[in-house]
């Protein structure tokens, strides 16, 4: 049993030079001793949870909340419930309800719509990346300007507002330490949201906001869903693309493989997000005792899920620790389980699977600019990725 588990360093650290794997410690309790009961730094007792069945069997259990009131924090004590809207954070059948809204305006017409204007967007990022030429920051350039406009384009934002709110958005999701920056953000996305809400009502438009504004949701709860999606949707899918990026680099063979033949982008993107697991863990709490394997996750005790070793389990994925985009797709837990599954997942695929190929096939000579150790990791946000990513072709 370890003394504890600062969750922030066994989480999200990666090995000094693999920042692409799992920590090893993390590993050696995954091929150990899968389902480990330690102890928060208070003494608090929580569960460390390391391989592909356990990690989904818990996901998937109802007897485990999200919820964040019941959550017990490093130090002591509780979050408040999630706000009205929220879904991340609440249990059925709250839950059930926003998703079941929501799940009616993630539609394939909508994410056939959303596909075209994605390779426009992603070309017009690539065209001013090569405008303003190399050395460039792919972070700044490309990372994360596609998935913020996507945003802006599944929510409704005007064209004309789209600067403002991007930056905005960026500013709250980009992992900024300075905490009253990030409130500033905060207020100034809800404020202009809870106006495109009213906005959505008075003149609705083929956006999921004006469809949800049709339903019985209050302004408030539409305002929060809009800032949910924002969060899930912005920083995760802009760490996968530079991330995934920063992989490609350090693996030429596949970057290769990718640009001789976009064709494998479906099968490159799950292999990406199950090898880089830049959601390298979940947590849930049990609301009642749960016997696992013989051993009783009781009542209040929280779980550790460990996304990233989940998915480089070899009892599941034959040579978990290599890339290998031909990998047959399927199976990883980079989306989570059961019914907290990610519901913007087909639109985060549809920017990756455009995305990536478009990027090595425009600059067949991309390349780091400086060597993979100047790269600047994001070790301390719950998210992983890089900060910068320098390149040149």
């Amino acid at each position: 049993m370890l003394e504890y588990i600062p969750a922030a360093k066994l989480a999200l650290a990666r090995d000094p030079g693999r920042p692409f794997d799992p920590p090893g410690e993390l590993t050696r309790m995954r091929n150990e001793r899968p389902l480990e009961r330690s102890a928060l730094v208070d003494g608090f007792p929580i569960w460390v949870v390391s391989d592909r069945a356990r990690v989904r069997a818990i996901l998937a259990d109802p007897r485990f909340s999200i919820r964040y009131d019941v959550l017990h924090l490093p130090g002591g004590g509780t979050m408040p419930p999630a706000h009205p809207g929220d879904l991340t954070g609440l249990d059925a059948p709250e839950h059930t309800r926003y998703r079941r809204l929501l799940t009616g305006e993630f539609t394939v017409r909508r994410m056939r719509r959303l596909t075209t204007r994605i390779e426009a967007v992603t070309e017009e990022c690539l065209a001013e990346m090569e405008r303003i030429g190399p050395p460039a920051d792919l972070v700044q350039t490309f990372a994360r300007p596609i998935p913020a406009l996507m945003i802006c384009e599944l929510l409704g934002v005007p064209y004309a507002e789209r600067e403002r709110f991007e930056a905005d958005a960026i500013l709250l999701t980009g992992g900024d330490p300075d905490i009253e920056t990030i409130n500033a953000a905060g207020a100034a996305l809800y404020e202009y949201l809870s106006g495109l809400v009213a906005a959505k009502r008075a003149n609705p438009a083929d956006d999921l906001l004006s469809g949800l504004t049709k339903s019985d949701l209050t302004d408030d709860e539409l305002t929060t869903i809009g800032l949910v999606l924002l969060g899930a949707g912005l920083d995760t899918t802009a760490n996968m693309l530079s991330l995934g990026t920063f992989a490609l680099l350090q693996h030429p063979a596949q970057l290769a493989a990718l640009r001789a033949d976009p064709s494998i982008a479906g099968s490159a993107v799950e292999e990406l997000l199950r090898y880089l697991s830049v959601v390298p863990f979940m947590t849930r709490t049990a609301l009642e005792d749960v016997e696992i394997d013989g051993q009783v996750i009781k009542a209040g005790e929280s779980a550790l899920l460990m996304i990233s070793t989940a998915n480089r389990d070899p009892g599941y994925f034959p040579d978990p620790d290599v890339l290998d985009l031909r990998r047959p797709a399927g199976g990883h837990n980079s989306f989570g389980h059961g019914i907290h599954q990610c519901l913007g997942q087909q639109l985060a695929r549809v920017v990756m699977q455009a995305a990536f190929p478009a990027l090595v096939t425009r600059f067949p000579g991309l390349r780091p600019a400086v060597p993979p150790e100047e790269v600047p990791l994001r070790h301390n946000a719950v998210i992983f990725g890089v900060e910068r990513l320098p390149v040149e072709w």
